[in-house]
């Protein structure tokens, strides 16, 4: 018996979606300096690949 659920690629976007929102989050909090800037530019780059993922049509 499989305990997995079925997630579809909406569902999957949109967790990469929120994760990169709390890390880009987060890493405001950051003393400001270039691992700060690098951490919010990786959280903001899996906001837009997650939303473009949730959105794509196969």
């Amino acid at each position: 018996m499989r305990l997995r659920a079925k997630m579809n690629r909406m569902t999957t976007g949109l967790i990469v979606a929120g994760l990169g929102a709390t890390v880009a989050g987060a890493a405001l909090f950051m003393k400001k300096g270039p691992i700060r800037d690098g951490a919010v530019g990786f959280g903001l780059a899996h906001v837009v690949l997650g939303a473009l993922d949730a959105v794509a049509r196969d």
